[in-house]
C-alpha cells in the first residue's frame, strides 16, 4: 500500500485565526485512490522548518502534500522551503508567468509574477478542469492553502494515484457505551488484525451512544469483523449497520 503524509503550513492555522479545512478533503481523496495518509503535521512559515519537514516526510513517505504558503505575500516562503529540501534553486515557471500575464493583463505587478516560481526540476499539473496546475517536485506536490483552491485541485490528484485498491468502511451504531463495549470490542481487535477498528462515543446523541467503524482494503474482511461485532451485541442495542 502507498503511503502518504501531509504538511500544513501557516501562522494562521497555529494562531487559531483560521481552521484547516484542507486536511479532510485530502485524507478522503487518498482513502479513494487507496493511499495510506500516515502522519499530518502542522507548522508555521518558517523557511528553515519547511524545508526540514519537506526533507524527513519526502523520504519516508510515498508522497507529501503540502497546503499553503504559495502566495506572493512575505510569508509564503513554501516554494523556497521544498527547493531548499531537495537542494536545488528557485526558478520562474514561464508556463505560470505566461497564465499570471494572461490573467492579469494591465494589473500584472511584479508580485503577482512571484506566484511564478517553482523549485528548479518540478513538474506541472494540470487538466481541463482547472487552468491554474499544481507543483510537484519529485513525490511533493505543493498545494494551496485556500480551501476552495485546495479543493478544486484534488482531481488532479485522484488521476495520478491510480492502481491502489480504495478503503472500504463499515460501521455499528449501538445504544451502549464504550465501558460496556470494551469486551466485545477486544475480541475482535483481536480476531481481525487486518481491519481498522475505531470507536467513537457520542454524549447528547438521542439515537446512538458509540459509532464503531470497520476500515480496510478488502471488503470481504471488513465485513465479517463488522458482523462478528454487531453478533456480540446483546439484543435490542444495535442502533442500526452501515
Amino acid at each position: 500500500m502507498k503511503t502518504a503524509a501531509a504538511l500544513v503550513i501557516g501562522n494562521e492555522l497555529l494562531s487559531g485565526k483560521i481552521a484547516d479545512q484542507n486536511l479532510v478533503v485530502l485524507a478522503r481523496t487518498l482513502r479513494a485512490a487507496g493511499v495510506l495518509l500516515r502522519r499530518a503535521n502542522t507548522i508555521l512559515d518558517e523557511l528553515d522548518v519547511i524545508a526540514a519537514e519537506v526533507r524527513v516526510l519526502a523520504s519516508t513517505h510515498d508522497w507529501l502534500f503540502t497546503s499553503g504558503g504559495v502566495g506572493p505575500t512575505h510569508d509564503d516562503v513554501t516554494i523556497e522551503g521544498v527547493a531548499r529540501a531537495f537542494d536545488v534553486p528557485v526558478v520562474t515557471s514561464p508556463i505560470l508567468a505566461d497564465l499570471l500575464r494572461s490573467h492579469y493583463g494591465e494589473r500584472l505587478t511584479e508580485g503577482h509574477l512571484l506566484m511564478a516560481r517553482i523549485p528548479e526540476g518540478a513538474r506541472l499539473v494540470s487538466g481541463e478542469s482547472l487552468v491554474w496546475p499544481v507543483v510537484v517536485m519529485q513525490n511533493v506536490w505543493v498545494l494551496p492553502g485556500v480551501p476552495e483552491i485546495f479543493q478544486a485541485k484534488q482531481p488532479f490528484i485522484r488521476a495520478e494515484l491510480t492502481g491502489g485498491t480504495p478503503f472500504v468502511s463499515f460501521a455499528v451504531l449501538t445504544t451502549l457505551d464504550e465501558g460496556q463495549l470494551k469486551p466485545m470490542l477486544d475480541r475482535v481487535v483481536d480476531e481481525h488484525r487486518d481491519v481498522a477498528i475505531g470507536s467513537y462515543p457520542r454524549w447528547s446523541d438521542p439515537e446512538y451512544r458509540t459509532r464503531l467503524t470497520f476500515d480496510g482494503i478488502l471488503e470481504d474482511q471488513v465485513r465479517a469483523a463488522r458482523d462478528a461485532f454487531a453478533q456480540s451485541l446483546p439484543a435490542g442495542t444495535i442502533v442500526r449497520l452501515e
